[in-house]
């Protein structure tokens, strides 16, 4: 629903009203109906701080009681109980001694919500004063020498001012508030005590007085000390959230309020009294609680306890305040207010808004103060009390913060609205709602005012935290620099003394939820903690007061062994506050940092170091603390062993690497990075390794021992003292077997050269002792002592269980000094060899790398046949000769010379292993070999080569790849003395082709050991193959099929080369020269592949180049790219570059156009070759034709006579063929058409190419005559149409269905048919001067309301024409088969086409149904007017006498203005099926229609749309005729002279509406006749003569005749008239429509004289327009009159 319009159409209208209010109610119900106690006084003294007073007085005079009378005793302590326990109130009056009241304030006062715009002020809204009439009627308020009285007259309140004389008039202000009721009890006293209190906080009044009569309850006066400024930190964030605030100035000043009060304030009245006033709760403050209920169940054991002596004391104190209630007593408390200037910073939008809630703008300069009591005021205030009045009547327990509900929100006064922490927050610019009570948190722009206040007030509270933890913190500076303590450290003592000061504080400013809005606490402490930039706050800690980033959490565990960490004390761990910076992650656990800062201050001792190493390993191993974090407190932890420890001295744990176990003694030495197990034990070892730590090892311990020798006592020198190197060796030998292989190496590197072994010869190194087993030589240093050292560790060592060969060599191979020269040594080459042998086990590693180094053994010499019987005098190194095999002794190579017959030398025995072992090879390498079959030594080369066939797999040689070598060893096929290298030859004889090298053949089949390949690379094929390509089809032959082999073989790159290069011989033969008709002879060319084609093809053989090589050559050619048979794109890139030689050689225009249908079929995929498809649509390819004619019969139009026409087909482009699809602009411009072939495809083709539609070539003119007066042939036309467009598309969408563009829905929103008085279409070919006209009957046309389909109203429109018009908005591409197709659905009736098989039943059901539903709505409503009439009858006829019965029957007349073909009274006959009767909804008649009509009936009633006449260009449907009765009486009639019954006048006028029509003649002429009426013999209804003449349609198509007799032309008649037509024509509606009359059987005339208002011809209405114009025009069309004269207007034309 469009609200907007609505509320447009509500102000557009004429009643304005103001909107009133009661006053009274408006006081009575909202404004004096505050939920706070004391608001009216609340609201007085707020005028009094507003108005810059200093002191206020509030007194409350009394009544005397009517009930009890006043005790007879002059003890004015049981007065005053008697005046507060009966008495009751009379007034209330208020006195300040501020400004008095400016004309400005008086006008104020008596305006509600007249606000104080002054935005230093607190008062804003301008209703509080009206608080006043809780409970006074008429105040009364004095203010210099001015008066106002405030009086009321019914519901309304009125004021009278007056001038004071001047003896009368005050300096001060004085409220008068006289009580309505006489029953109000006195208030609580205490209660009320304490409002004045907190009233004192913040306002700027120095003073406030309470009396009750002449009794001075209260009197309260406050002073404050000057302020001092308050720092604001550089980091603290001074800007509000949304910027709207900023901290602009602190201060601070400390406040003392006294207060001197009567003893009755603490006195409570009986129980008698207490209950009388507790009916009246509006002033007591004690309401019923549970508490006190289950209080009294309990109370008798609550005597036991601290709660019942508490009660005991009370009750004591009030018996003694009891003795006197008149006594005055004094009580003092002492505040601290910091407050702060805010200046705000709002948008001139934003300060717009906030002033139209509030009435004044947003102040530039703010103020707000935190009140909070510190401790030692906190203690002072307790101790201040003068008397036992002054504990039990607590005045200032609202005052202190830290008493319940806590801190409140004072705007000016305290709020309801608390604060959550224990401190009060003053800030008068926060705005509250209406009541003073809350804080306003819920308007849009007052709610980011105030929170943003709040956010203020949080940044204020940070920053008076801050100044009360730094006061803390010198008061403890203090104390450390006092007394024998003068500048030592904080000491735990003082900061123990100063936890309840510290616990103070944090209760001050711990926030907990706030009432009634918990989101003011919430946006307070979120300002309050992000107040700071940096995330820190001071706390007070173990050492003093500093930031959280300082103060940790400790553990008992840490606590052992540092102890100068800051932490949170254990008193203080449970407190809120502390809490919160837990959770808030403010303040964490002592972290590694902390503890790495201790350790570098402080060495441990003993107890502390096992602590310590406790607490770390337990870190590391659990994952607390990473592997950097227990690096850096190792390396800065330092311990001091003083007490006799294992090490004494210093530890550096930061050089501990190792741990002791039980591997090593702990008797023997250890590393100084070794850790004693003294401090180890009890931990387990998975924690030590948790800290890097490893335990000591055998090596390292060993290389301690090794490196600290020299610098060690002898009895503790492995070296010198065989005892203690047996220690060292005896644990070598048990943890021997536990070692790692690099352990053993390095004990047996680190001992290598170390004096270690004890031997019988004394300290030995290992490799120079021997086992006690080696006896060889009697001298040799043996080992000694060493039965317990396991063999296997001797042996590691090096101890020699053999003789070094530098012995053996000079003692037994060497020749004896006394033999002399030429005496052979003792020992032979072969008896050495079977020496080693057999003790070769127990040879050094080192003397075994000698062995294979020294030159030990001769190669042979001996002749052929002889070679082992004689040596070199040589001697080799065993491996550079070979084992003795005659295989190796025909390839010349130096083979060990092993004496003895042949077979001597065992490869398999214990020397021969041996050999092996020192280098003897057993055959040849593979370089070796290929060097022996490169020489050029003939039967060398044969040799090693037939050596390497025959031990290449048994000697491994498979290996090596001989394909790389760059020897030439090979022989090739055809040149056995030429050698190739092996990659330089191949196998496969049919490449020699290509010029390649063949191996010999004998090797072919050891091609694979030689590494020769079966082909060469097929990339260099490929390029000797582009280099030279075949000269002859023989060669090519050859070579593609050699290549066909091969085809596995080509990659991407090469098949590229060769689908680029030109590579196929082809031979063509040239065309005949025209001029000579000879051939020219043919000529070979080299073609690349996908240019030649495989085979042959009768079409394209003389276009394309197509070859032939064999199915071989063939396969590796369609390899290459060629192909079949040309691919699409390819003849289309042909056809469009040689159009003419393709048509010339194809030799027919059909076969042409196959061709041009075979590209069409692929034109989806010649169209992504950009260039070839922009060729295509610009050059001339494309086949079109031209038909000619002989000329004979041009001027005749008869086809009969026409020639055959000749059909000439020419080449040309895409735009320049048109599509046929207008056969008769074809026909009509034929000769100057090249038209496409007449095919689907060809044509989709032509045109996707660029070519047009011969329609859109032929420009078509229309040319529409005047639009005609009847328009119902139009609409009959168009409803026809859309009939049977559904069952025209429904058929031909069944072959065709992608060629409907819109279906019969589009049609029935788009189509407009309009019948005009002519038509016209010209025809001209657009680029030629050919044109033709023609009449139409039917054409369609666009405009701007959609498609308009114009019919010629001449005869009856041609239906083929109406379809061809209709079919060129239903399809795609109309054509002449769609306009005959569509012409018999719109001839045809529908039981015809139905006769054709066209399933039409759908529609005949549905005209049938919707027949049956009109006669049923028609025979249902004209049954209810005839039940109507007969009633009448009914009624009529018992009014009348029984002789009336009797009365002959009258004549039928004709009623007066009834129609002449009027049945009279006759029954009404079923009008004709064309004139159906409207139906009628809901009750009533005829007359019933007219009351709703003049707005008498407000029921809707929607009537159906009138009927519509059949059209004109079909035939009418014939009708029952019935001769109408004649306006003379029936002979024989007598007129009795009775009226007519009116059931009977009303039948009458329902048969004369039921046969109305519509008027279908341009004129009218009727002669004068005179009629007697039946109801009175002397009136005659005379009609007159008219001649008119149809002149115009009014604007909603009512017709208008003119006298033909008019003195002006029709046309300025009709210009003149044009307002009056439109106001008329409105009004005959409306007249009609209380008939139920169609709009169309109503007519307007105009004559220029005579006395016809209207008149009817053949059942058709005419209304005389001057009498209109004359008597109703102007108060219808102007209004001047109100709607009453259109209601006049329509009765009268009823």
């Amino acid at each position: 629903m469009d609200y907007a319009r609505l509320r447009a159409a509500a102000l557009s209208g004429e009643d304005e009203e103001a909107v009133t209010v009661d006053t009274r109610a408006l006081i009575d119900k909202v404004l004096a109906r505050y939920s706070g106690e004391w608001t009216t006084l609340r609201e007085l003294i707020q005028n009094a701080a507003d108005a810059q007073a200093t002191t206020v007085r509030v007194k409350w005079e009394t009544l005397p009681s009517t009930q009890v009378p006043l005790p007879a005793t002059t003890s004015r302590s049981e007065l005053i109980k008697h005046v507060i326990s009966h008495h009751t109130l009379r007034r209330l009056v208020v006195q300040n001694n501020g400004q008095p009241f400016s004309q400005t304030d008086w006008a104020r006062l008596k305006k509600i919500a007249e606000g104080n715009p002054d935005e230093t002020k607190i008062g804003a809204f301008g209703v509080g004063f009206y608080s006043v009439f809780a409970d006074c009627e008429e105040p009364f308020v004095s203010s210099g020498n001015e008066a106002m009285a405030f009086y009321w007259k019914g519901n309304a309140l009125f004021t009278r001012k007056v001038t004071l004389p001047p003896d009368e008039g005050s300096p001060d202000t004085t409220f008068v508030l006289d009580y309505r009721s006489t029953t109000t009890p006195v208030p609580n006293l205490l209660s009320v005590s304490q409002f004045l209190c907190t009233s004192l906080t913040f306002v700027a009044l120095e003073s406030i007085e309470f009396w009750i009569d002449d009794w001075k309850i209260l009197a309260l006066h406050k002073k404050s000390s000057p302020s001092l400024s308050v720092p604001i930190p550089r980091d603290l964030e001074t800007r509000t959230k949304e910027g709207l605030m900023k901290l602009a100035t602190a201060d601070r000043t400390s406040t003392q309020i006294d207060a001197a009060f009567m003893s009755v304030v603490g006195w409570k009245p009986q129980t008698a009294a207490a209950a009388k006033s507790a009916e009246s709760s509006y002033y007591s403050s004690e309401l019923p609680s549970l508490k006190k209920f289950f209080s009294r169940l309990t109370s008798g054991s609550s005597h036991s306890g601290p709660r019942g002596r508490a009660a005991k004391e009370e009750k004591a104190a009030r018996e003694a305040i009891a003795e006197d209630l008149t006594a005055t007593s004094t009580s003092s408390i002492f505040l601290r207010v910091t407050s702060a200037h805010i200046a705000t910073h709002v948008s001139s939008s934003f300060a717009a808004e906030l002033e139209r809630a509030t009435k004044k703008p947003p102040p530039k300069m703010t103020k707000i103060s935190i009140l909070t009591s510190s401790y030692d005021e906190t203690v002072a205030s307790e101790t201040s009390s003068s008397s036992q009045a002054a504990k039990i009547a607590d005045v200032f327990a609202s005052v202190l913060p830290s008493k319940k509900p806590g801190g409140r929100i004072f705007i000016g006064f305290p709020t309801t609205q608390t604060t959550g922490a224990g401190m009060h927050i003053s800030a008068p610019s926060v705005i509250p709602t209406v009541e003073r009570e809350a804080i306003d948190l819920n308007a849009r722009w007052v709610r980011t005012w105030n929170m943003e206040m709040l956010r203020a007030a949080g940044i204020m509270s940070r920053l008076a935290f801050t100044n009360e933890m730094t006061d803390l913190n010198d008061k403890l500076e203090r104390m450390s620099q006092s007394g024998t303590k003068k500048g030592s450290t904080i000491s735990l003592d003082d900061v123990r003394n100063c936890i309840p000061e510290a616990l103070h504080i944090l209760k001050t400013y711990t926030f907990q939820d706030s009432t009634p809005s918990a989101h003011v606490a919430q946006i307070i402490e979120e300002a309050f903690w992000t107040a700071y930039k940096r995330p820190s706050i001071e706390v007070f800690s173990s050492r003093g007061v500093l930031p959280t980033t300082k103060v940790r959490i400790s553990s008992d565990e840490i606590a052992k062994f540092v102890g100068g960490i800051p932490v949170v004390l254990k008193e203080m761990k449970e407190d809120p506050f502390i809490k919160k910076l837990i959770d808030f992650a403010l303040i964490k656990d002592i972290t590694v940092d902390d503890i790495w800062q201790e350790l570098g201050a402080k060495a441990l001792d003993k107890d502390q170091l096992h602590h310590f190493l406790q607490w770390i390993t337990r870190g590391a191993f659990d994952g607390e603390l990473d592997r950097p974090s227990v690096q850096r407190l190792l390396d800065v932890a330092v311990a001091t062993i003083t007490d006799g420890g294992d090490s004494g001295g210093i530890i550096a744990l930061g050089t501990i690497k190792n741990y002791l176990t039980n591997k090593i003694p702990a008797t023997l030495p250890i590393p100084p990075t070794t850790l004693p197990i003294a401090f180890t034990a009890g931990i387990p070892e998975a924690r030590l390794q948790a800290l890097g730590w490893d335990p000591l090892g055998i090596v390292p311990w060993l290389r301690f021992l090794i490196e600290s020798a020299p610098g060690r006592a002898d009895e503790q020198n492995l070296t010198k003292s065989d005892k203690f190197a047996l220690q060292v060796l005896t644990v070598l030998s048990k943890n021997w077997d536990n070692l790692s292989a690099s352990s053993k190496t390095s004990v047996v590197s680190a001992l290598q050269n170390v004096t270690i072994m004890p031997t019988k010869a004394g300290m030995k190194k290992p490799g120079e002792s021997f086992f006690p087993s080696v006896k060889l030589f009697d001298d040799l240093p043996t080992l000694e002592g060493c039965a317990n050292l396991k063999d296997k560790f001797l042996t590691a060592l090096g101890v020699r269980k053999t003789v070094d060969l530098e012995t053996i060599f000079t003692r037994l191979l060497s020749p004896s000094p006394a033999a002399g020269d030429g005496v052979r040594a003792k020992w032979s080459h072969v008896e050495l060899i079977k020496y080693l042998a057999s003790v070769k086990d127990d040879i050094p590693a080192a003397d075994m790398k000698k062995l294979r180094e020294s030159p030990l053994c001769p190669a042979e010499a001996g002749s052929r046949g002889m070679e082992p019987t004689k040596g070199t005098t040589r001697l080799y190194r065993v491996s550079e000769l070979y084992e003795p095999k005659d295989s190796l002794r025909v390839l010349g190579l130096p083979i060990l010379q092993w004496p003895g017959p042949p077979g001597s030398f065992r490869n398999t025995s214990a020397e021969a292993r041996f050999l092996f072992g020192l280098g003897l090879r057993p055959y040849p390498s593979v370089p070796e070999l290929v060097d022996m079959m490169a020489s050029p030594d003939d039967n060398l080369r044969k040799n090693a080569m037939s050596y390497f066939i025959a031990n290449h797999h048994l000697n491994g040689y498979s290996s090596f790849d001989l394909s790389t070598t760059d020897k030439a060893i090979l022989p090739i096929e055809g040149d056995e003395k030429q050698l190739v290298r092996p990659s330089a030859c191949y196998t496969d004889e049919r490449a020699s082709v290509l010029g390649y090298n063949i191996l010999r053949r004998d090797l072919h089949q050891h091609a694979l050991k030689f590494g020769v390949a079966r082909d060469p690379p097929i990339s260099g094929c490929v390029a000797r193959l582009v280099a030279r390509p075949p000269p002859d089809r023989n060669q090519a032959v050859t070579l593609f099929g050699y290549f066909s082999t091969r085809l596995s073989d080509l990659d991407h790159n090469n098949l590229v080369k060769l689908r680029d290069a030109a590579i196929v011989p082809v031979v063509r033969t040239q065309d005949r020269r025209p001029a000579t008709n000879e051939k020219s002879g043919s000529q070979l060319v080299h073609v690349r592949p996908p240019h030649c084609y495989l085979g042959s093809s009768s079409t394209y053989k003389d276009i394309f180049d197509f070859v032939d090589f064999g199915p071989d050559a063939n396969t590796f050619l369609f390899k290459c790219g060629a192909k079949s048979e040309p691919t699409k794109h390819e003849i289309a890139q042909l056809a469009c570059s040689e159009p003419a030689r393709l048509l010339s050689t194809l030799q027919s225009p059909e076969k042409y156009l196959n061709l041009l249908k075979s590209i069409a079929e692929d034109i989806v995929t010649l169209k992504r070759d950009k260039e070839l498809f922009k060729k295509m649509r610009t050059s001339a390819w494309l086949l079109g034709s031209r038909e000619l004619s002989s000329g004979k019969n041009k001027e005749s139009e008869s086809i009969e006579e026409d020639e055959a026409p000749i059909k000439h087909y020419q080449l040309a482009s895409a735009e320049d063929i048109v599509v046929l699809d207008d056969y008769i602009s074809y026909r009509l411009f034929k000769e100057a058409l090249l038209c496409a072939p007449e095919d689907d495809l060809l044509e989709a083709f032509y045109m996707s190419l660029g070519s047009h539609t011969l329609g859109s070539r032929v420009k078509e003119d229309l040319w529409v005559g005047h639009r005609t007066a009847n328009q119902d042939g139009a609409e009959w036309l168009r409803k026809h149409v859309l009939e049977r467009s559904k069952l025209f598309l429904h058929e031909y969408s069944k072959d065709k269905r992608d060629s409907v563009k819109h279906d019969t829905r589009w049609l029935e929103k788009n189509l407009q048919v309009v019948s005009v008085s002519s038509l016209g279409l010209r025809r001209s070919l657009k680029g030629h001067a050919k044109s033709h006209q023609e009449k139409r009957s039917a054409a369609s046309s666009n405009t701007a309301n959609g498609w308009t389909l114009y019919v010629a109203a001449e005869g009856k429109p041609d239906m083929y024409q109406v379809g061809q018009a209709i079919c060129q908005l239903l399809l795609n591409r109309p054509n002449q088969h769609a306009y005959f197709f569509f012409e018999p659905f719109l001839k045809l009736g529908l039981l015809d086409l139905r006769a054709r098989g066209y399933n039409v039943d759908r529609i005949l059901r549905a005209k049938a149904a919707e027949a049956r539903l009109a006669e049923e709505e028609r025979r249902k409503a004209l049954e209810a007017e005839q039940r109507k009439i007969q009633e009448l009858e009914r009624q009529w006829a018992a009014q009348t006498s029984a002789a009336d019965v009797q009365t002959p029957e009258r004549d039928r007349v004709r009623m007066p203005g009834g129609f002449d073909d009027s049945p009279g009274s006759e029954p009404p006959a079923s009008p004709p099926p064309q004139q159906r009767q409207r139906p009628k909804r809901g009750g009533g008649g005829l007359f019933s229609t007219l009351s709703r009509r003049l707005g008498f009936d407000t029921s809707e009633d929607s009537l159906a749309a009138p009927p519509s006449e059949i059209d004109q260009f079909l035939p009418a449907p014939e009708q029952p005729t019935s001769q109408p009765t004649g306006g003379k009486p029936a002979a024989g009639a007598v007129d009795d002279g009775r009226v007519t019954s009116p059931a009977a006048v009303q039948q009458n006028l329902l048969n004369a509406i039921k046969s109305t029509r519509a008027h279908d003649s341009a004129t009218l002429f009727s002669p004068p006749q005179q009629t007697e009426v039946k109801e009175q013999a002397t009136y005659c209804d005379a009609t007159p003569a008219q001649n008119i003449t149809f002149a115009a349609e009014a604007p909603r198509g009512m017709r208008v005749f003119t006298a033909k007799d008019l003195s002006v032309a029709p046309g300025q008649f009709v210009a003149a008239h044009v307002r009056g037509i439109a106001a008329f024509e409105a009004l005959l509606r409306d007249v009609g429509d209380v008939y139920g009359l169609g709009a169309k059987a109503l007519h307007i005339f105009y004559d220029e004289k005579g006395g016809t208002i209207a008149f009817n011809s053949g059942g058709s209405v005419f209304c005389n327009l001057r009498f209109f114009e004359q008597l109703h025009l102007r108060g219808v069309a102007e209004g001047a009159a109100g709607p009453e004269a259109r209601v006049e207007a329509v009765t009268w034309w009823w």
